[in-house]
């Protein structure tokens, strides 16, 4: 991002900063500050470079509020994350060094194993979810921890793996989608790195099969339409697995800058109407990725 005009990139981070609360939390779609939401304001701004240390630091207090209570586990993945930005990108610690906090972390995460060797999304989750096994094998590359038994999750998501060539995010399922793809490569780039030349053309295939006539990605073949979500998934995976260079860049251009906002952000898809700090980050990720590729 640091090729782009400085104008367009601060025009962003003012959007970005717009949706920060009087807490130091970021909202999405509603007004209340939200750890989710924060997670990916916070990607969006240090991809672009912003230095505002004064509100980084009221991002810090509001994390650390948000350790105490009981959250959901995609909350609680959303703090470590937005944690060890902040701290490397402002040097701001939201936890204390000396607590063991990473080790309560990933004792709260094992209990979501099942069987097969994934991750459910809950506590009263039975089926193991693709999206949520690469959550968590992230979670702990950011803890800085070894995941126990990681060749079990891996055996789990080649066997999530369909005839079409794409993945799904639950087993039962049988029509690959865009995003459980890309959280599948996602895990091999963490735990089995080699094997992903061995999925390259399977899974670019399918991905390609993905593509509109607007220019991005859908998120399934049952779906008409294109959306930044699958768009940056897709893009993404396909630059982990060697195949960007299958893509027309002028065209994801066309779609990503048709949904950029006048004053800073990004729709979602065409059918949007309202710009959000999820969908923005994905927007101001692919300019960047298009850009580098």
């Amino acid at each position: 991002m640091g090729q782009f005009p400085e104008r367009e990139r601060e025009l962003h981070c003012e959007f970005f900063w717009s949706r920060q609360q009087a807490d130091g939390g970021f909202c999405g779609r509603t007004a209340a500050s939200d750890v989710y939401y924060t997670a990916f304001a916070l990607r969006g701004l240090v991809v672009l470079g912003s230095d505002n240390r004064e509100r980084a630091q009221r991002v810090a207090m509001y994390l650390r509020g948000q350790s105490h209570g009981r959250a959901s586990v995609i909350d609680l993945i959303s703090l470590v994350l937005a944690a060890r930005m902040l701290e490397s990108w402002m040097g701001e610690i939201v936890f204390d060094s000396t607590t063991d906090w990473p080790s309560s972390v990933a004792r709260l995460l094992e209990k979501l194993r099942r069987p097969d060797g994934g991750y459910a999304k809950s506590d009263e989750g039975h089926a193991s979810s693709t999206y949520q096994t690469f959550l968590i094998a992230l979670t702990y590359q950011l803890l800085e921890l070894q995941q126990p038994e990681p060749q079990r999750a891996v055996e789990f998501i080649l066997g999530q793996q369909r005839e079409d060539g794409g993945f799904v995010e639950i087993g039962v399922m049988r029509r690959s989608g865009t995003n459980p793809t890309a959280a599948a490569i996602g895990v091999m780039k963490i735990l089995d790195p080699q094997r992903i030349t061995q999925l390259q053309a399977s899974v670019t295939d399918f991905l390609l099969g993905n593509l509109t006539i607007e220019g991005g990605l859908r998120a399934n073949t049952q779906i008409p339409v294109a959306d930044l979500l699958s768009t940056y998934t897709g893009l993404q995976t396909l630059h982990d697995v060697g195949s960007s260079d299958q893509l027309d860049r002028d065209v994801l251009l066309g779609f990503v800058h048709g949904l950029k906002q006048p004053t800073g952000g990004f729709f979602a898809a065409n059918w949007d109407d309202a710009v959000d700090v999820e969908y923005s980050f994905y927007g101001v990720a692919l300019l960047g990725l298009l850009t580098a590729i």
